[in-house]
């Protein structure tokens, strides 16, 4: 495979949809389940919509386009399918809004949220697919700085259109998000190992057969291998997400009710935090190529460590405004951290198989980053409860520790040449 840096930024611009449409869907349909009074409990189990489809459909649709063929390719197909799917429905939602129906908001989030995992393992199983082994950490640093881009957009952007009209910003994200999938299904071209010209195409029945057999192959590969790396990286992967999304979750309430500054000022030291994750996402690809992604992301685990350790001790010792300038401070070196992590870790997984079975392992990768999403509200929220809001910082710290010790016993990853 030739590696060309134009070819990934192209990639790089359906995860840019995607990553613009998740925020908005965050921020606002809260609100307009609200309006059917709903309670909080009942809202947040259809916000956790997402994240249970995630950890079902990712692997098995990852494995499934690993089987498919067409003459558009295996992983095309896909995109084409759930992407405008996707993009219709996620109009829809304001329109469901309009007409108070909450039958007609739950069939549209549901199917969108459908609609949105059947293209995403085979969208990021891309990545590999063209990109050689020494270039993939690169490769999906761009990735990462596009869907960083596409989130902070959607944060800036957002708002204005929002005021104007709430639908405004559906219409707006879909839209984008069709045309960044557009623009990968016209220039990414997939390896002619994986079309065929004829016009049978891969019967239905033969790729869900295979994908099965597949689907636990992997899951062998996992738990049952000799060699653990597999399923040590995994393990770090969930440990580290944890820990990254109950700080996610809870920090401006942490901010409003511990450290009594604004939500929103708290809510801006996160950005902080995603804005240097994102300046940092292709530098710190091509650190963990020159320098091996292992240590890259042990290094990249120290930072969160060494800086959620100082600003746990310094907001009990300070209690002035000195603190908010200390956190901004931590916070942008922890995305600097978050990038070094994050940027190898997909990586490191779709190189302990070979480039056949790189959507069913990028589906793994998935589905233990997303089953994060789902247990750390709850335990977070759980340790908060016992021991206050000042152990949100501690939990975190705990959980990325973890992940530190387990990819002590990861020996596998790294570029294969």
């Amino acid at each position: 495979m030739r590696f060309k840096y134009w070819k990934i930024f192209l990639l790089g611009f359906g995860f840019f949809g995607i990553s613009v449409l998740w925020p908005l869907y965050n921020a606002y349909v809260p609100i307009f389940l609200k309006d059917f009074a709903l309670p909080s409990f009942a809202v947040g189990i259809v916000m956790t919509i997402d994240n249970i489809l995630a950890i079902i459909m990712l692997p098995y649709i990852g494995t499934l386009s690993d089987q498919t063929r067409t003459k558009l390719g295996r992983r095309k197909p896909y995109i084409l399918i759930g992407a405008p799917a996707g993009a219709l429905f996620f109009a829809l939602i304001p329109v469901a809004r309009n007409l108070k129906s909450l039958l007609l908001m739950m069939i549209i989030i549901i199917v969108m949220n459908i609609s949105m995992a059947l293209f995403r393992s085979p969208l990021i199983a891309l990545m590999p697919d063209v990109t050689p082994s020494k270039y993939r950490s690169q490769a999906n640093g761009i990735v990462n700085f596009m869907g960083g881009f596409g989130a902070l957009l959607a944060y800036f952007a957002g708002k204005p259109l929002y005021d104007k009209n709430y639908a405004y910003p559906f219409f707006a994200g879909a839209i984008i998000m069709l045309i960044a999938n557009i623009l990968v299904l016209l220039f990414i071209r997939e390896s002619s190992e994986y079309t065929i010209k004829s016009q049978e195409n891969s019967k239905l029945f033969e790729i869900v057969r295979k994908g099965n057999r597949e689907l636990f192959d992997n899951l062998r590969d996992v738990f049952r291998a000799k060699e653990k790396s597999l399923f040590f990286i995994l393990v770090s992967i969930l440990l580290w997400f944890i820990g990254f999304n109950a700080l996610e979750t809870f920090f401006t309430s942490y901010a409003k009710f511990h450290l009594n500054i604004s939500e929103s000022t708290g809510a801006l030291i996160l950005g902080v935090f995603s804005l240097t994750f994102m300046l940092f996402s292709i530098p710190a690809g091509w650190i963990g190529s020159k320098f091996g992604r292992k240590r890259t992301i042990s290094i990249g685990l120290l930072i969160l460590m060494i800086c959620l350790t100082i600003i746990a001790v310094l907001s009990k010792l300070i209690t002035d405004g000195m603190i908010i300038n200390i956190f901004f401070v931590m916070f942008s070196i922890s995305g600097i951290g978050w990038a070094l992590i994050n940027v190898n870790s997909l990586p490191m997984v779709v190189d302990m198989t070979r480039s056949e079975k790189a959507g069913g392992y990028t589906g793994l990768y998935y589905f233990f980053s997303m089953a994060a999403n789902i247990f750390a509200p709850p335990l977070a929220g759980g340790f908060i409860d016992i021991a206050g809001y000042e152990s949100l910082l501690f939990f975190s710290l705990i959980f990325i520790i973890c992940s530190f010790i387990t990819m002590r016993f990861v020996k596998r990853g790294e570029i294969v040449s």
